[in-house]
């Protein structure tokens, strides 16, 4: 039997809508989504929720007592865990590309692709280098210098060929076990990441099957010659390899991470790309790569916590519940809120942390499957983060293929179909727990 919430505040929500207000205020003035950090703009929204009182208490909490509750609420085990795991996964990035793994990836796609599948072929180049790195932009700008030159060499359309670039790299921030984005759902609905990977697979594979026929049947690389061969090491490849085979099996991410930033240590130190001593500083700045994102985890969680005792969570989750009847309008109400958030942020990883504690609530509501909800955060998150064009991710392909970031936008195939291929799994789905 459903529990009866709380109707909440309106109230509770100002935090947030202070930080939303600032951020696309100062975007719009700039003319730069990225001129305010996010965690400069989440801060201010925690110190407007420190001084507000909630509506209707009798007794007033004390300052002392609202920021123990924010203490709280940042110091959850399963953010301080999704902590571990962001660091862990910035230095395995870090020592990947110290030790020349991803050239290793790329260079192994350019020498088995037939020049005309030259465009499937750097979609699934992308795919494998998204989903070994877990990174959107790394792939990005890794693999866009390439994919800007085939373009010229074979004189294709720029924003086709920057499209299928982003779009390969959402897939793997979509799917890859060391993705932030990925934990960030997982850890905020208490799931494991196979159990989410089984679900987010059925979920996407229509749209992959179909953005690799588009692609294909694009005109374009008939007649034309790659040429050269691409040098690489098959030993660099061995991380990604042990990280993809090691997440499989279950082994807890934390232990996947570590035995793959061992192994890279192992192989960069014995291909002199830098001394034992040296993979420390390796390690250590893959880690505040990850700083900023490791912290705006914690200040989220002490925000949510203050606009939950503020009534503005259960606010939010009344609004949009209000109407639904069901498990899979529950689903929408959580794949809405996410991609709103998403937008206005353009960071998939703050806008699934920001919203998973809410979407968790919806889905103990209705009883909505925690994969199904896991699923529905990232990968409507990640698809919105490839088509907004003054996201990071379009912004930097469109600057390095010399385009405008708009002009990408109607060939980022594979995030569009991402979002229709989604609504139809959430349409077609058992979507209730059992």
């Amino acid at each position: 039997m459903e529990q009866k919430r709380k109707k909440g505040s309106f109230w509770g929500l100002v935090p947030l809508l202070t930080f939303l207000v600032l951020y696309i205020i100062t975007g719009i003035s700039t003319k730069d989504f990225n001129s305010m950090p996010l965690m400069i703009g989440i801060f201010i929204a925690s110190a407007v929720a420190l001084v507000m009182h909630r509506k209707g208490e009798l007794e007033r909490t004390s300052f002392a007592e609202k920021v123990t509750k924010y203490c709280v609420g940042a110091g959850d085990e399963g953010l301080i865990l999704m902590v571990i795991v962001f660091l862990l996964a910035g230095g395995f990035y870090g020592v990947s590309k110290g030790m020349h793994a991803v050239d290793a990836v790329t260079n192994l796609g350019l020498d088995i692709l037939p020049a005309k599948l030259i465009l499937p072929g750097l979609f699934i180049i992308g795919c494998i280098i998204s989903f070994a790195m877990g990174t959107s932009m790394g792939t990005v700008a890794a693999l866009m210098p390439i994919g800007v030159a085939l373009a010229v060499k074979m004189h294709g359309n720029m924003a086709l060929f920057c499209g299928t670039v982003v779009g390969s790299a959402m897939f793997g921030d979509n799917l890859s076990m060391i993705s932030a984005s990925v934990i960030a759902a997982t850890r905020t609905q208490d799931i494991a990441m196979m159990d989410k990977f089984k679900t987010n697979v059925a979920m996407i594979l229509p749209a992959f099957v179909v953005n690799l026929v588009l692609l294909a049947m694009q005109p374009v690389g008939h007649g034309v010659q790659l040429g050269g061969h691409h040098p690489f090491d098959w030993l660099n490849l061995l991380p990604y390899i042990l990280v993809i085979v090691l997440s499989f099996t279950g082994m807890h991410v934390i232990l996947v991470l570590t035995l793959g930033i061992l192994t890279g240590i192992f192989i960069g130190v014995l291909h002199g790309d830098f001394s034992l001593v040296k993979s420390m500083t390796v390690v250590h700045q893959g880690m505040m790569s990850m700083e900023d994102m490791a912290l705006i985890a914690i200040l989220v969680g002490g925000l949510v916590a203050l606009m939950d005792y503020l009534g503005g969570i259960d606010w939010i989750i009344n609004v949009l519940t209000r109407k639904i009847r069901s498990a899979k309008g529950g689903e929408f109400a959580i794949a809405g809120l996410v991609s709103l958030l998403d937008i206005i942020t353009t960071n998939n990883t703050v806008s699934i942390i920001t919203s998973g504690p809410l979407a968790k609530d919806i889905g103990d509501q209705f009883g909505i499957e925690p994969t199904h909800i896991a699923s529905d955060l990232v990968t409507f998150s990640c698809a919105f983060n490839g088509l907004i064009p003054y996201g990071g991710q379009l912004l930097v392909a469109a600057g390095l293929g010399g385009i405008s970031p708009m002009s990408i936008v109607p060939y980022s195939w594979y995030c569009l179909l991402m979002l229709v291929s989604s609504v139809g799994f959430i349409l077609l789905s058992k979507t209730k727990k059992a």
